[in-house]
């Protein structure tokens, strides 16, 4: 009878769910305030460990494995606190309807990590860490001595999460047998995601702790990233972005972001980029697209083929140190003769690597070719006859291609 009247008076907002109602709101700030200096004792915990295994003396050197367990041991304290903090005081905020919108997302974004785990595990242990942290980060920054005694940390373990993840997709990406095409291009767009989060949000604050020693690539590629964050972005931008957040990778993320698969994103831009130029709807924007395709392709040989060790077969090995040789003396000739051969060479490359399935890319096929011609390395013969479409010929007169 009693629950009955209970319920009867809580749907109809009567005096007693009102009495309810207050005594919570008026009891969630303790329990904030109490897990708050929990979160504090156990964060200033972790931070002593995460110190002392750090330091670089001969005391700390001889105990190293015993300051790495402490320190193991502190974090997974301070991370069950920050987990309690968002159970016992967030989710009673947001179902009291007393949280502020910050917190309502942080409980919305809590239980989007939480979902991966029975379909995700490793991706789940990496973000849920990686939330956590965000979390804390954001409660602190007002506290200036505090923020500079943590950032360390921070960072040090937002590296190690975010090399995780990407490892994570890095493996998936590598199952051929059980990823289809489209999530295949899902993760593709995964790994992006997580590189540009970490470059806008990490990545600043490791060049704050030590400018000096961040290698200038870095700099200079985030330099260019940069400039990417103001304003609409359209294909041949975000093309652009990602191709930077490649570059950034092979400095920061070599081994959790291996070669093979960083090849595979690269070849990613490499098709979008076609398509986009074959269908840019004026010759304005071709240009720009076209631009972007040179540019993407010096990227993929410099940064990634020229470092390449390892070859499906020993034919495509030789073949492109035959290519690259000829790149590096092309390289050696300054001003618009240089970017000329080279464009030259990245064109009879391309033509030669997309020859194989002629059908599929016909369009830029004869995009390159129209090029050659131009440049003056091709002749196009028209035929008389209507019925055909002529055929393209280098200039010694051998036939090159239908």
């Amino acid at each position: 009878m009693e629950e009955r009247s209970l319920r009867v008076y809580d749907t109809n907002k009567k005096f007693f769910s009102k009495i309810g109602n207050t005594l919570n709101k008026l009891l969630i700030p303790t329990k904030v305030g109490i897990n708050g200096m929990l979160i504090s004792i156990k964060r200033n915990n972790v931070l002593k460990c995460y110190e002392a295994f750090n330091k670089d003396d001969e005391k700390s050197k001889k105990n190293k494995d015993e300051l790495l367990q402490k320190y193991e041991d502190t974090y997974a304290l301070y991370l069950e606190a920050l987990d309690k903090y968002i159970m016992d005081s967030v989710y009673k905020k947001v179902k009291a309807k007393a949280a502020t919108t910050v917190e309502e997302e942080a409980l919305s974004k809590y239980y989007t990590v939480i979902h991966l785990k029975d379909t995700q595990y490793l991706e789940y242990k990496y973000r849920k860490q990686k939330f956590l942290l965000e979390l804390d980060y954001q409660t602190i920054t007002a506290n200036e001595k505090l923020l500079t005694r943590y950032k360390k940390f921070y960072v040090s373990k937002m590296d190690t999460l975010y090399k995780g993840i990407l490892k994570n997709y890095s493996i998936q990406i590598a199952d051929t047998i059980k990823i289809s095409v489209n999530d295949k291009d899902e993760i593709y767009n995964k790994i992006f995601e997580v590189l540009e989060e970490y470059i806008t949000q990490i990545l600043p604050l490791k060049i704050d702790i030590d400018k000096e020693n961040t290698n200038k690539d870095v700099l200079e590629e985030y330099d260019k990233f940069n400039a990417y964050l103001v304003g609409k972005l359209d294909k041949k931008d975000q093309i652009e972005k990602k191709k930077i957040l490649l570059s950034i990778s092979r400095n920061l993320f070599t081994h959790s972001l291996p070669l093979v698969v960083a090849e595979q994103c690269y070849i990613k831009l490499l098709k979008d980029t076609r398509k986009l130029i074959v269908s840019s709807p004026n010759e304005k924007k071709r240009a720009l697209a076209y631009k972007t395709l040179i540019d993407l392709i010096e990227d993929y040989n410099v940064k990634l083929l020229s470092t390449k060790i390892y070859w499906d077969k020993p034919s495509q090995r030789d073949e492109y140190k035959k290519f690259w040789e000829e790149y590096k003396n092309i390289t050696q000739i300054k001003g618009e003769e240089g970017n000329r051969k080279k464009e030259i060479l990245f064109l009879q490359y391309e033509i030669k690597a997309l020859n194989t399935k002629q059908d599929k890319y016909k369009d830029i096929i004869k995009i390159y070719k129209d090029k050659l011609v131009e440049y003056g390395v091709m002749r196009k013969i028209e035929n008389k006859c209507k019925t055909l479409t002529g055929k393209y010929i280098k200039k010694k007169g051998k036939i090159n291609a239908k």
